[in-house]
């Protein structure tokens, strides 16, 4: 943890218009994208039509990963830890799980021809696929890599690269869908577990989150460079932002829970009762 208040470094200095205009257009891209796959579904099928939930949920997804790379939040994120942490929480926390609330795979498979659908079903059933979604490998990308980022010089070197915290947005948006996608996601999975073993990974990923926040807070093996309130600051932003995205992404696998009803098998008469 650096000394003096110095300007946060970790993003560089790259506000341009590029760096505007790249999120807004490829968020723009996807909600037409979308909107136009939900629109093609409702003619194919009217009967069977299309959840304006989950259309309304996908678009507050990209939404939210639009605000966290747009301004005024990314020139902050570039010139304050604090920032950083903020747009970590919306990337790689919020935006995901209202991304996989919108069922983007399920709405593919929905339109696409039915030979692109068995190949792509049997892809997300193939053995990487079953890996690629086990919850350990889910919690691993995008809890566990949080110790390697702030407590390596991982954190310090991936930001000094230009496209560096591009890379880091990737990985927060990517890893936060995985993790959304096996505790939650309506869409298929190869081999999802049931509820109770999902809360228990679901924990997992609290306890770790709590772990490394509490660290970071007290200073305790940290690699980052900015000062020493700006680090307190984002550990609470992590602390407190991150407990209230885990208790919604709670909520929505609670909410598809399901008990399996037992039939209670009917006894023959007795004779008695013919």
């Amino acid at each position: 943890m650096g000394g003096g208040h110095q300007p946060h470094t970790g993003h560089g200095e790259g506000s341009g218009v590029l760096e505007t205009a790249l999120p807004a257009v490829v968020t723009l891209l996807c909600v037409c994208g979308y909107l136009r796959l939900a629109h093609r579904a409702r003619l194919r099928n009217p009967a069977r039509g299309w959840n304006r939930w989950r259309s309304a949920s996908f678009g507050t997804g990209a939404v939210l990963a639009a605000v966290a790379l747009l301004p005024p939040l990314a020139p902050f994120a570039h010139a304050d830890f604090r920032g950083h942490m903020a747009q970590h929480l919306l990337i790689g926390m919020y935006a995901p799980l209202a991304l996989v609330l919108g069922a983007p795979v399920t709405l593919l498979l929905r339109n696409l021809p039915a030979a692109h659908g068995r190949r792509l079903t049997t892809a997300l059933h193939s053995r990487p696929a079953r890996l690629l979604t086990h919850p350990a490998t889910a919690l691993l990308l995008a809890s566990g890599s949080l110790v390697a980022l702030y407590f390596t010089p991982l954190y310090r070197a991936a930001t000094a690269w230009p496209p560096g915290h591009w890379l880091l947005h990737v990985h927060f948006l990517l890893s936060g869908c995985l993790f959304a996608h096996v505790i939650a996601g309506p869409d298929p999975a190869a081999r999802r577990p049931g509820v109770p073993v999902r809360l228990v990974w679901l924990g997992c990923a609290i306890a770790l989150h709590a772990g490394v926040s509490q660290l970071m807070y007290g200073g305790f093996g940290i690699d980052i460079a900015a000062p020493a309130v700006e680090v307190r600051g984002a550990a609470e932003i992590m602390y407190y932002g991150g407990d209230i995205a885990e208790l919604l992404l709670a909520g929505a696998l609670v909410a598809t829970w399901r008990p399996a009803r037992h039939r209670t098998p009917v006894s023959a008469p007795s004779p008695g009762h013919a």
